[in-house]
């Protein structure tokens, strides 16, 4: 019997606590949102962080701080934050918002694929909102803007490399011809020095003939004079 009374204090306790904080969730929620439309953005973020804090898995928390995060130029901590509701929320409409406002922030960071694929999660979700199917159209539009851009400007990389290589290589070609013009103004200076060493063999070798020349005669001459004393020496 005094098991049972126990039970049923510990379950009445539990349920008392469990109130009392969806009951300061929603304090915290309702003050937030109450300082979010009075634009005081600073002090609206700390009470849905204390929201978040008495429920960690509340999206509606999650969502609303990501608002407030977007109002502070927080985009990246905001986006975090509706990445998050998205994982938990189960909801069809709140799902909607939470997509739509992510296209918003992914297009305001010029990521046009992203923000489409997020504005159609949305009209998945609720396919009767004009709104986010007006953004999902502008969307499509500005990334095939984007993709349009991106390929003049390598076209035009390319056709800048393209001139660079002609310019390079008419330079190289006007290189090429002024060197060939004053090869043929003034011979190499090798080539001066093989004629010059051509004249110089030359003068050699006519010397060397001239001297091999003077040499037969001196034989011829001795022999001459060696033949004639040999019939001296011999008389016969």
């Amino acid at each position: 019997m005094l098991k049972s009374k126990y039970i049923l204090f510990v379950v009445f306790l539990l349920s008392a606590v469990a109130v009392s904080a969806q009951k300061a969730e929603r304090d915290y929620i309702r003050k937030g949102n109450r300082l979010f439309n009075d634009s005081i953005f600073v002090d609206a973020e700390v009470n849905y962080r204390k929201a978040l804090e008495v429920n960690p898995k509340s999206t509606v928390s999650m969502y609303n701080l990501g608002n407030t995060l977007s109002q502070q130029q927080k985009f990246q901590d905001a986006m975090e934050q509706y990445v998050s509701a998205s994982n938990i929320e189960k909801d069809k409409m709140k799902l909607a918002h939470i997509y739509h406002n992510m296209g918003v922030l992914l297009q305001a960071g010029k990521d046009y694929a992203k923000a489409v694929d997020a504005y159609k999660m949305s009209l998945h979700n609720n396919p009767t909102d004009d709104e986010t199917r007006y953004n999902l159209a502008l969307a499509q539009k500005m990334l095939k803007d984007q993709q349009q851009n991106q390929q003049n400007q390598d076209q035009n990389q390319d056709q800048n490399k393209d001139q660079q290589k002609q310019d390079q290589n008419k330079d190289k070609q006007n290189d090429q011809k002024q060197d060939e013009k004053k090869d043929q103004q003034q011979p190499p200076k090798s080539e001066k020095q093989n004629n010059q060493m051509s004249k110089e063999n030359a003068e050699q070798l006519l010397n060397s003939v001239m001297q091999d020349e003077k040499d037969v005669q001196d034989k011829v001459k001795k022999q001459q004079k060696v033949m004639q004393g040999g019939r001296l020496e011999k008389d016969w």
